[in-house]
């Protein structure tokens, strides 16, 4: 877009700024799929002394799910679980949820949010860390649901002779997550504007 708004502080900005803004962010919003494609493809060829690169780990988790009949919405948060390795090194699940949120069920979004400590379970003692803490959530609904994914797909995606699936078959998967927020503070905003357009 050419027009731009034209406050320099948004106690400023009028009704015309925020529908210049908004029709922008409607096209910008759009190519989040390629965004988040492209943020998936810096995990290649890092290993972090992985038996196989982040990229690989995160394809076969999602192949994992995908081949056991999980639905698309299960498989794309399968796929993303670790895309936040890059910049949330310390709180990678977070990043991962705060991407999936408008997108995904409240179920889904906690297993993602979660999978971190429920992971736990396979190494934490071997840093000295307690790999029972995952027992705090024991009556959260979703907690079978953790351990679950955690077990099939997430702990057992570091096979490097497993036949993995390639980033291109998850695209369309990823593109009708993403297409339309579930739940957001903008979505009605975003309804009001898609039916003026």
């Amino acid at each position: 877009m050419n027009t731009q708004a034209r406050f320099t502080h948004m106690k400023d900005g009028t009704q015309e700024d925020w529908m210049i803004i908004a029709q922008d962010f409607s096209a910008y919003a759009k190519q989040l799929p390629a965004r988040i494609l492209t943020h998936l493809r810096l995990l290649d060829g890092d290993f972090g002394g992985f038996p196989v690169d982040r990229l690989t780990h995160s394809l076969q988790t999602a192949t994992r799910a995908c081949h056991d009949g999980r639905d698309e919405e299960y498989i794309v948060c399968a796929l993303l679980h670790d895309i936040g390795d890059t910049l949330g090194s310390y709180n990678h699940p977070d990043i991962a949820a705060a991407i999936l949120k408008p997108f995904v069920s409240p179920e889904n979004l906690w297993m993602v949010e979660k999978h971190g400590i429920f992971q736990g379970y396979y190494f934490f003692h071997h840093l000295g860390m307690d790999r029972l803490l995952r027992e705090q959530f024991q009556e959260h609904p979703q907690y079978l649901q953790t351990i679950e994914f955690c077990a099939k797909y997430d702990a057992a995606a570091f096979d490097p002779n497993y036949k993995t699936l390639p980033l291109s078959f998850f695209e369309p998967m990823l593109e009708r997550v993403f297409a339309y927020p579930r739940s957001s503070i903008y979505k009605s905003a975003i309804e009001k504007h898609s039916e003026m357009a």
